[in-house]
């Protein structure tokens, strides 16, 4: 029969179901496929905490959202216009989020009197007025896969299993989906077990040739390729964008990688990406706790290495004393802190941006360090590189703060070019540095390796073993230039005073804040800038796209430097007459720009274990605008 194909322009979907599901699986499937076709998308995988929580309860719901377009787009999508939800529970924990007229496509198979009552509905949904206002399709997915696999011999509890590959093969027929790659992937990841292989490929297909005869779905639907710019492109998320630019890193200064960890999440990732990689000099420790792994990488940095060591906000507590080690012994170190719901244990599988204060002062004294957050899960790549880059050139440890949204989360990736990318000299020390002035060795010349370099006030970085650049280092306070332990108040005034001077310095490498502020017919630019920082910068654009659509003008920033700030910083903020800053937190960025610029900063907080909302904010700023 011939269906009617309907063009749209853009699309959002959920698939929801309870954690064995397969939900993950399913919409990373439908990711691959949407990235082969060409759309630009964004994802927003969403799973519970617990290891296995209880079957078909609320809090053992895992979700997966794709926002797929023929256009540009920067966030997962508030709300799903299509909702697949496997059992009772994916449906009562998703359906709040759905607009009305949306989508709902329901497995009816598991909508049994116990399955509804552990998902806390006292009545069958499909059966009164609770979907009244959704375009509802109730199927018996699960009976529909069991038939459709009952030649391979399996029984009845592992053919249904498959019945995320119907659901995938029926969304895959709805819009227009390429299935050669899921088709492949089936058979290469099921090699071993052909049975199981041979049941979800048939799964996959009875999917989509349901969708293709049933009266149910009289239109198909077509997003065409979003126009993007010459080059090669992939899907991928910002954990493993994150390893590769941990790569780049070390490519490109020529330093072996060591990547000293513990795992945790949402950071596990990219301990299991580099450790794939041995053939790139890179070496992975897992550590027996977070302290172990931090004081491993700092080890590897003072041998010559290029050394990382990446947690959440709980281990990066545990790390607070090594990493103030390092800013005494002016070491090149990389501490990735993919940030999680707090305080403690928290929401581990949820966002939030709540660990910049830790990273800004989470360590005794004075110990400053550079912070840098990437802006999406493609721009892991890119911010991993700059902090290797500012490690190993102001001989510091460095914070690069993702978070779950990034980890996690996926979108198109333009692949550079490897001549593009930066080059990034060590510059060790290879030859003594200072003349002694007195004593039996007056006229020869030795090592001091805290002397500093004009430019950047870096100290030397000797690998051990050198010749004659024999020296010691450690945790008490050095002596300015010759590195000796030191008590002297007027030495460690300086000393403190020069380390702060030494990241402050780094301001001087960073760009000016790109403002994107359109002017009107007279060449007058908004009243109102919204900054932001970190995963905030997808919602932020896209709430400022509604605003601006709707007449208003408003600017948007976005800040990748937190510490030092980028010098041109406090002039922008004090050009506009209102500055608002939303963030998964309480306010953390607003309470350090308050402090440096005096500017009194709107805050927009939120601590949800979830992405801010585009339209909320849209919200929330036109309200600013029109006050």
């Amino acid at each position: 029969m011939t269906k009617q194909v309907q063009q749209l322009d853009r699309v959002i979907i959920r698939f929801a179901g309870d954690s064995g599901d397969g939900m993950q699986l399913t919409g990373d499937r439908f990711t691959q496929e949407t990235a082969s076709f060409g759309n630009d998308l964004s994802t927003l995988p969403n799973f519970p905490a617990e290891i296995r929580a209880p079957q078909g309860t609320l809090p053992g719901v895992s979700s997966f959202q794709v926002h797929f377009a023929d256009h540009d787009i920067l966030t997962p999508g508030d709300s799903p216009d299509v909702l697949v939800a496997m059992n009772p529970a994916a449906l009562k924990a998703n359906l709040s989020d759905v607009k009305k007229g949306a989508t709902v496509i329901v497995d009816s198979h598991d909508f049994t009197s116990r399955n509804l009552s552990r998902a806390g509905y006292a009545e069958n949904p499909l059966e009164d007025d609770t979907l009244a206002e959704y375009d509802v399709h109730a199927f018996e997915l699960t009976d529909m896969t069991v038939e459709a696999v009952k030649e391979f011999g399996l029984s009845r509890k592992d053919s249904s299993r498959a019945k995320n590959m119907f659901a995938l093969g029926l969304l895959s027929w709805m819009y227009g989906r390429p299935t050669d790659s899921t088709v492949t992937f089936l058979e290469r990841r099921f090699a071993k077990a052909p049975d199981i292989r041979d049941a979800n490929v048939t799964a996959f297909k009875a999917g989509w040739y349901f969708g293709e005869t049933t009266e149910a779905f009289a239109v198909s639907y077509e997003i065409k390729p979003a126009p993007m710019a010459p080059g090669t492109y992939r899907n991928i998320t910002g954990n493993l964008a994150l390893a590769y630019g941990l790569i780049a890193g070390s490519t490109q200064s020529g330093l072996p990688l060591f990547l000293g960890s513990y795992p945790i999440t949402p950071a596990s990732d990219i301990l299991h990406e580099l450790s794939k990689h041995k053939r790139f000099g890179i070496t992975t420790f897992q550590a027996e706790d977070e302290i172990a792994g931090v004081g491993a990488a700092l080890g590897a940095s003072f041998g010559g290495s290029l050394g990382v060591t990446t947690t959440s906000g709980p281990g990066l507590a545990l790390k607070a004393e090594t990493i103030g080690l390092g800013v005494m012994m002016e070491l090149p170190l990389l501490v990735v802190d993919v940030q999680r719901g707090g305080p403690s244990t928290g929401l581990p599988t949820k966002t939030e941006q709540a660990d910049l204060l830790q990273a800004m002062f989470g360590r005794n004294g004075e110990s400053p360090v550079p912070v840098v957050a990437p802006r999406s899960p493609a721009d892991c790549f890119d911010a991993a590189l700059e902090a290797a880059r500012i490690a190993v050139t102001y001989r510091t440890p460095v914070l690069l703060l993702s978070d779950g949204m990034l980890a996690n989360g996926s979108e198109p990736w333009h692949i550079p070019e490897v001549a593009d990318l930066p080059m990034i000299d060590p510059a060790f020390a290879t030859e003594p540095n200072h003349t002694v002035e007195s004593g039996k060795s007056a006229g020869e010349r030795d090592f001091w390796p805290y002397l500093r370099d004009e430019e950047t006030l870096a100290r030397p970085w000797a690998v051990p073993g050198t010749k004659g650049l024999e020296h010691r280092i450690g945790g008490l306070e050095k002596g300015a230039g010759h590195g000796n332990i030191s008590y002297d108040p007027a030495n460690h005034d300086l000393m403190v005073r020069t380390r702060a001077a030494k990241v402050e310095r780094i301001a001087r490498d960073i760009p000016p804040l790109e403002v994107d502020d359109p002017l009107d017919e007279d060449g007058r630019g908004a009243d109102i800038l919204v900054l932001g920082w970190g995963s905030t910068y997808g919602p932020i654009g896209a709430a400022v796209r509604q605003v601006r659509s709707s007449g208003h003008p408003v600017a948007q920033a976005h800040l990748r430097h937190l510490n030092p700030f980028p010098a041109d910083l406090g002039a922008v903020l004090r050009s506009y007459d209102t500055v608002m800053v939303p963030e998964m937190n309480l306010g953390q960025l607003s309470m350090l720009l308050r402090a440096k610029y005096l500017v009194d900063v709107i805050g927009y907080n939120h601590v949800r274990g979830l992405p801010l909302r585009a339209a909320e904010l849209a919200e929330a700023i036109t309200k600013e605008i029109t006050r």
